[in-house]
């Protein structure tokens, strides 16, 4: 009985760790990307809806910096390029909630310099997210209008970000109210943006689009198609919706029950 034991819970543990490795899932959650690794330069879409991104030119999954997980995406060459093709719900979204740990590795550089951008026939900005040229702060807007943050930081507009330190960025978009946040904290006040802003199939870059890119790491980018309120942002923020590590699970579950056991 002992043998049937020790051969049936490893398998059955290992039937659940499948289980929990399953897609990432949240309402209204389109894209989810750890940047853990990338494979021939595609970077797996962890919602499971297939909409992968694709590493054009220049960028490369980090193992030293990382806040959750096995990597984050570097992006030091001007021209680093990272796209997403367009579909359904990014061409549609008009609440949107974009959610990222960022850890900057340059300065400013004297130009706009891309961090994301949802492209479409006739915006960059819906929304795009930029390092302002002369101070390191964040330029995110959305057309028509170029409305919302000037060039905030982390106790709000004209505050600028360190070095080498990881903060995590969201912005919210709900009607025609945009919400700035910095490590869980609203830095700016609500801001007015339109109601309906630009949107239609476009592709989602991160890095270099007709601006040259900011210099940073990037980890755990969720991109949702709802507004996300203070307590939900906090939850993502702190991993709540992180996919379980299956080989520490294992070795951890496995290791106490057979100590139980014994």
């Amino acid at each position: 009985m002992r043998i049937l034991l020790y051969l049936s819970i490893p398998l059955l543990l290992f039937a659940g760790i499948l289980s929990t490795q399953a897609a990432v899932k949240d309402d209204g959650l389109i894209l989810y990307f750890s940047f853990d690794k990338a494979d021939n330069k595609t970077i797996k879409d962890q919602t499971g809806g297939g909409n992968d991104a694709k590493i054009i030119a220049n960028a490369k999954i980090s193992n030293d910096e990382k806040v959750y997980g096995g990597g984050s995406l570097e992006i030091r060459d001007a021209g680093a390029d990272v796209q997403v093709q367009s579909f359904k719900e990014l061409a549609e979204y008009q609440d949107n909630t974009f959610s990222f740990w960022i850890n900057f590795i340059a300065a400013h550089n004297g130009a706009w310099s891309q961090i994301i951008a949802k492209k479409t026939s006739n915006s960059d900005r819906s929304p795009g997210v930029w390092i302002c040229p002369n101070s390191l702060n964040i330029h995110w807007k959305f057309n028509p209008g170029n409305a919302g943050t000037d060039c905030a930081g982390p106790t709000g507009e004209k505050t600028t970000f360190d070095l080498n330190k990881w903060y995590h960025l969201a912005g919210v978009k709900k009607d025609n109210e945009f919400k700035f946040y910095i490590d869980g904290k609203q830095v700016v006040g609500d801001i007015i943006v339109p109601k309906e802003h630009a949107q239609g199939a476009g592709t989602l870059f991160i890095g270099k689009t007709g601006y040259r890119t900011a210099t940073f790491y990037i980890d755990e980018l969720y991109v949702y198609n709802r507004a996300l309120n203070e307590k939900e942002l906090s939850d993502v923020m702190d991993g709540d919706l992180l996919p379980v590590e299956a080989q520490d699970k294992l070795t951890t579950t496995w290791g106490q029950l057979k100590t139980q056991r014994d």
